[in-house]
Order: structure tokens, then C-alpha cells, then sequence
């Protein structure tokens, strides 16, 4: 297992910044003696994107033993609390990081994730926004999208006022993300007006998992955004269970997520 800080100097961002990869590129195809034969190893490796959420970092969550099993690389993006959009005013291209600059990175430097067949996202919590922006963002480089506890809060951010506080963050930090609260309704920061345009453009949409505990405060976020999936037609899969808004229910539920992306 090949553990990776990579440091190189991001135009979206202008200024140097970093990311954490994992590879799994020394498993064995027979485990130990008189195990069965891992039939994974024998395609392609896959890669998987993995966002992190608020006040988090990269590699503050990985799935152990699941790569592995599996064979995908992870890449493990730093986006501050961007939400993974692109914010206002020079060097707060996150979308662009993740979308486009990391995948071209990885592509070009360890020959993965070429294709949307081979190449997906998740996250949890803003990681869970920013995997469901992102895979709507860039359809023709994701091919699944892993949402775990997505904070799906931009109705809640489009009714926001200058000088108000969620008691998490100021009228001014929403702005610099999602741009002007007022406008947000028809903006490409919104991931349901993303899903709109590629449906009414006849485009291929990523394959969708959701995922949220019944005891999260996020609950009725992603109820919400389940239901305007079913109700533009949108195909996806939507579950919950038992849990709140923390690791344990995360690392439960990527690992049926990675079932369910890779198996």
C-alpha cells in the first residue's frame, strides 16, 4: 500500500497546496494460503475522489481494508470549508481543483482515472455537497457519486441576509462560496439546477448513492433533495438508518458505498 503527500502549485488556486493518494499497488492476488483469488486485481485499478467535510482536512477518513479489497486508488483534496465551489474572488477555484486540475494531475502523473468508468466520487457532509456538485459539475469524468450526510443546505443559504449567523457560519463566508444568496435559486452553485440542465439537455447523468442517519440534523436536507431527484425522474438511490451525524455512521455506510460503486 502506497501512502502519498503530494505538494504542487494549483492555478485554481494560485498558490501551492496539497493532496494525500493512497494506491494500493502491492496486493497480493492470493492473499494467504488457500484463499480464493482476488478477482478485482485482475482490471484496471479504479479511483475514487474522496471529500472531506466542514473543518476537515484530507485523509481524515479512510475507508481501511476497502481499496484493497477492491483495488481503487484514493485522492484525498484539502478544500478548506469551499464546499468545493468555486467562491468569489482570485484563488478560491475549488471546484476547478477537484474537477478539473486533480483529475488532470492524477491522470497524467499516475495514469488513473481516465475515464468515468474508472472514476468516481464521495464525501461526507460538505464532502457529501461537494461529491454531488462535482459529479453533476463534470459527468463526463464521474461516473458514480457516494453521498453520505450531504449538507444540502443551499435553500437554507438562499434565504440567508447580510449580517444573519446559522450559529456554523456568517451571511459573508455563504456568500464567498455560494455567491450572492439572492441568486443562488438559478446558479450552477446549486447542484439542482445542475441536474435540471443535464436532464433537459438529454445528458448521461452520474449513478447517485445517498445516505443519511435518521438522528442527523441534515436528515430533512437530503429527504428533500431525494424527493426533487424523484420527482425531475432522476434515477438514484436513496437509504437511511440508524445513526447521527458522525464517523461511525460514515464508515458503516462508505463501505456499502464502495460495495456498491466497485463490487
Amino acid at each position: 500500500m502506497a501512502y502519498y503527500r503530494i505538494e504542487y502549485r494549483s492555478e485554481a488556486l494560485q498558490r501551492v497546496t496539497s493532496f494525500e493518494m493512497l494506491i494500493p499497488n502491492d496486493q497480493p492476488a492470493v492473499p494467504f494460503p488457500g484463499a480464493p483469488e482476488n478477482p478485482y486485481l485482475k482490471r484496471p485499478m479504479k479511483t475514487l475522489f474522496l471529500l472531506h467535510g466542514y473543518t476537515g482536512k484530507a485523509g481524515n477518513w479512510v475507508p481501511e481494508g476497502i481499496p484493497e479489497k477492491y483495488n481503487f486508488a484514493i485522492v484525498m483534496p484539502t478544500a478548506e470549508n469551499s464546499f468545493y465551489l468555486n467562491g468569489l474572488g482570485t484563488g478560491r477555484a475549488f471546484q476547478t481543483l477537484v474537477g478539473e486540475e486533480l483529475v488532470e494531475y492524477v491522470r497524467k502523473t499516475f495514469g488513473l482515472a481516465k475515464s468515468p468508468e474508472d472514476t468516481y466520487i464521495a464525501g461526507l457532509s460538505m464532502g457529501g455537497f461537494g461529491a454531488l456538485h462535482t459529479g453533476l459539475a463534470y459527468p463526463e469524468t464521474f461516473g458514480k457519486i457516494g453521498a453520505l450526510s450531504s449538507a444540502l443546505i443551499h435553500h437554507e443559504v438562499m434565504g440567508m441576509q447580510p449580517g444573519s449567523n446559522n450559529g456554523v457560519a456568517d451571511y459573508e463566508y455563504y456568500r464567498g462560496c455560494f455567491g450572492e444568496p439572492a441568486e443562488l435559486s438559478a446558479s450552477d452553485r446549486n447542484p439542482e439546477v445542475l441536474a435540471r440542465k443535464l436532464k433537459a439537455a438529454g445528458a448521461k447523468i452520474p449513478e447517485i448513492f445517498m445516505a443519511c442517519g435518521t438522528e442527523d440534523f441534515l436528515i430533512e436536507n437530503n429527504r428533500a433533495f431525494h424527493a426533487f431527484l424523484e420527482q425531475e425522474g432522476i434515477e438514484h438511490i436513496y437509504k437511511e438508518g440508524p445513526g447521527i451525524h458522525d464517523m461511525v455512521f460514515w464508515s458503516e455506510w462508505i463501505a456499502k458505498v464502495a460495495d456498491w460503486m466497485f463490487a
